[in-house]
């Protein structure tokens, strides 16, 4: 072998002995722990490198220095050992064992202890110097956020000045500088874990007040702490597929030739329940120091005719003056009064302004100019409706294409689903097999199944002939053409109809669809559909919308004189340079849902906004 030839054998050697450096977490001097967990070989072949980290407590042990590493958790309830024998102990043990030894140990980990940390020696729980004081290796599992994995820190209990029992609370943030080891103990379930050399910052939190601390929660629970909850393993994983959907819907988008347009949140169209923007009180509100306008005129009243008593009777000069005064204040008090009622003849905007429940009336302005546009961002309702598939705010990603038609937007519907699919199987693997794990262990079958088969298309009217056809299901509101589709409809139709696949449901009756929607050659129904999924319902909403002047203006008639005003901008989209359009809508929330498996849509989201609930 040449030299050439030896001195590339030798680099190549180099590269498989000598690992990588440990790249930084950008604009921060620690290592994420997905960089470290997330390899191909769980990052066995980075021992030896120095690193620092952070994160926040998942779980804590404690061992004395004379005894040997805590073997990792069983599943299975283990037997407490003899009370002679040195060993560890661990919260998850002492929960399993129940043992009413081990109880006050678990208390003070959850925050419900009160006295003494049975490992520790009482002085150094109550801050006494002790005089020969233990020491103990703390055995910690740390999660940044960054991945499902977590990574054992293993610490010296003289490290810290901070009290043992404070250091190990659930919760507690810890920056660590250390060296990446194979953990030591054969039998360990970690591949790699971090000797720490230097606490850099400890965060603690208060046992009594944390609510996590205290057990495990329910998701329905943990929407109290909303501020809190992104913290726990499960919503973790669920934020990290929402933010991956997000990258996904933008990646499909610029990728196909679609702009990206910012549309406004405040309107002055739309339709159904929405929210008025106002920076007006209401006139019942509208009070002074708990007076009304009516109680002052009836004191003027009362007191005019004390004037006129008091002049009439020869009073002092004095006594008429005081009730003249008197008067005179409570008639300004009035005027006040009748100034702060009177409606105000202009509102911030000058006119009517609304949340906007849709973002496609402002893409069509820029479809008609650059044919290809999409959009992100908040829609709102004000439906008072308390379920597991509704919220007031929702976020929704809309798409509008100019030279296009019905068939158009459902293609593009159908290549988008599957594509956000294939995308969190490719690039969210972790997170969909922790999820399939904990929440829905169909999800990943799900995904899969729907990123490869074809969607079914039915007709508004075929799907109304095969409910009415249903021998196994009696529906609450009777399936006949004209009425819209409740959620047990579309829960047969996908489960017993399409033995739960994604279904496509278009060519609506023009009553249950907006006005804007293209009036079909029959006069009865619209171009208009909706993709379905099993057990969450419409997920993507779209239509081709009418470009013809005459018929959207005899439409926007049919809604009241009132509304012709607020839509003549729209109008003009018609009167101008008209174009056959398509688009649809996303709903962001109901995909997180299918993605996951997760039963109620306020779980979706990061902070739900509901009927009568808006926490933080």
């Amino acid at each position: 072998m040449d030299s050439h030839g030896k001195t590339h054998q030798r680099e190549h050697e180099d590269d498989v002995i000598s690992p990588k450096p440990v790249a930084l977490s950008k604009y921060s001097n620690r290592v994420e722990l997905k960089t470290l967990l997330e390899r191909s070989d769980g990052g066995a072949r980075l021992a030896g490198k120095r690193v620092v980290i952070g994160g926040w407590v998942k779980s804590s042990r404690a061992v004395k220095k004379d005894s040997p590493p805590p073997p990792p958790p069983q599943p299975s309830v283990t037997v407490p050992p003899p009370a002679s024998t040195k060993s560890n102990i661990s919260c998850t043990e002492i929960i399993q064992s129940k043992m009413n030894i081990f109880r006050k140990l678990f208390d003070v980990l959850s925050g419900g202890g009160k006295t003494t940390y049975p490992i520790f020696d009482k002085p150094e729980i109550t801050g006494q110097k002790a005089t020969s004081p233990p020491e103990y290796t703390i055995y910690f599992l740390i999660s940044d956020g960054s991945s499902v994995s977590s990574l054992q820190v293993v610490v010296d209990s003289a490290m810290s000045t901070i009290p043992a029992t404070q250091l190990m609370s659930l919760g507690t943030c810890i920056v660590a500088e250390g060296v990446l080891r194979h953990p030591l103990a054969a039998s360990a379930k970690h591949v790699i874990e971090l000797e720490a050399e230097k606490l850099l910052h400890v965060g603690t939190v208060d046992p009594e007040k944390y609510p996590l601390s205290k057990k495990q929660l329910p998701l329905h629970l943990l929407r109290d702490f909303s501020h809190f909850r992104p913290r726990t393993t499960t919503v973790g994983s669920v934020t990290r597929v929402h933010s991956a959907l997000t990258l996904a819907s933008h990646t499909f988008f610029q990728s196909n030739g679609f702009q990206y347009v910012q549309v406004p949140v405040i309107t002055t169209t739309g339709f159904g329940e929405m929210f008025r923007v106002t920076t007006t009180l209401d006139r019942e509100e509208k009070k002074h120091d708990g007076l009304s306008i009516e109680t002052v005129k009836a004191a003027i009243k009362e007191k005019t005719r004390l004037i006129d008593h008091l002049k009439r009777s020869d009073s002092n000069r004095e006594a008429v003056a005081a009730a003249v005064h008197d008067l005179k204040k409570t008639t300004d008090l009035a005027a006040q009064l009748e100034k702060k009622q009177k409606p105000q003849k202009l509102d911030f905007f000058g006119c009517d302004t609304y949340l906007t429940v849709s973002g496609r009336f402002h893409l069509e302005s820029y479809a008609s100019a650059l044919g290809k546009v999409y959009t992100f961002g908040p829609r709102f309702t004000a439906d008072k409706i308390d379920n597991a598939r509704h919220l007031a705010e929702m976020w929704n990603v809309e798409a509008e294409i100019a030279f296009s038609e019905l068939d158009d937007a459902m293609d593009c519907a159908d290549d988008f689903f599957k594509f956000l699919c294939r995308y969190l199987l490719e690039n969210r693997h972790e997170d969909m097999k922790f999820i399939s794990k904990r929440v829905d262990k169909t999800v990943t079958t799900r995904l899969e199944a729907t990123a490869s088969n074809s969607l079914l298309r039915f007709s508004y009217t075929e799907a109304i002939s095969l409910l009415q056809k249903a021998t196994t299901r009696t529906f609450e509101t009777k399936p006949k053409w004209g009425v819209a589709l409740k959620e047990e409809h579309l829960s047969y139709l996908t489960d017993e109809i399409c033995k739960g696949s994604v279904m496509i449901i278009h060519s609506y009756p023009k009553e249950v669809k907006p006005f804007y929607i293209r009036l079909n050659e029959d006069k009865k129904t619209v171009a208009a559909f909706d993709l379905v999924v099993p057990k969450v319902g419409v997920v993507i909403s779209g239509s081709q919308n009418e470009e013809r002047f005459e018929i959207l203006d005899a439409r926007i008639r049919e809604l009241g004189s009132t509304s012709r005003e607020k839509y003549e901008w729209y109008l003009d989209l018609r009167r101008h340079g008209t174009v056959k359009h398509s688009g649809m809508s996303l709903r962001m929330e109901h995909m997180l849902l299918f993605a996951t498996g997760l039963p109620d849509i306020k779980d979706a989201v990061p902070f739900p906004r509901s009927w009568g609930k808006a926490n933080n």
